[in-house]
């Protein structure tokens, strides 16, 4: 089994609940009530199932990278009550750039990494890379992210500033799913 694969899994049982599926661009998701993940593969009875693998830190430099553990706390919190789902496909002049070219954009231009540091430690991500697996999947990212209920208008605050860089100029569908752990 591959301990880096992840199967976000929407259906009928899971640990969260769904509270909102938003359509940010491009064809959405079919409504659902819950969401489990699950490491590895998922191949059961579901109304939708999400696959990415975790990797290594892309565009980031190793004082970037420094600063973002430094800073960061882990999945699973006891106080997170709240996450979200965010899966991202970007569009395929993305994909022609340079590996340089998209940092020059993702970090110099839009500020990626200098924004998500604001909101830490409040915030914990987890990045998954859907294009590294075998076989072709709606999203080329997904990323979960965990906060408090508290801190929910932070993460509105965080997805709407990195939604006004330049980055985002290439994304072709974006879907932001709310949820709650009850």
């Amino acid at each position: 089994m591959n301990k880096r694969l992840f199967s976000f899994v929407a259906g009928e049982c899971g640990e969260w609940s769904i509270r909102s599926i938003q359509t940010i661009v491009g064809e959405s998701l079919p409504t659902s009530k819950r969401l489990t993940i699950e490491n590895g593969d998922f191949s059961g009875k579901c109304d939708w199932a999400l696959r990415g693998v975790t990797s290594n830190e892309r565009y980031v430099t190793k004082a970037e990278k420094t600063a973002l553990v430094s800073k960061q706390e882990g999945l699973g919190r006891k106080a997170s009550n709240y996450a979200a789902l965010i899966p991202i496909r970007k569009t395929d002049a993305w994909w022609s750039l340079t590996q340089e070219e998209r940092r020059d954009i993702f970090e110099e231009q839009s500020r990626h990494t200098d924004i998500g540091q604001k909101f830490l430690p409040n915030i914990a991500r987890k990045l998954h890379h859907c294009r590294d697996l075998a076989s072709v999947e709606p999203f080329d990212f997904i990323t979960w992210f965990e906060y408090s209920s508290e801190d929910e208008t932070m993460f509105d605050e965080l997805v709407q500033s990195l939604r006004e860089g330049i980055e985002w100029q290439y994304v072709e569908r974006e879907i932001d799913i709310r949820l709650v752990k009850e």
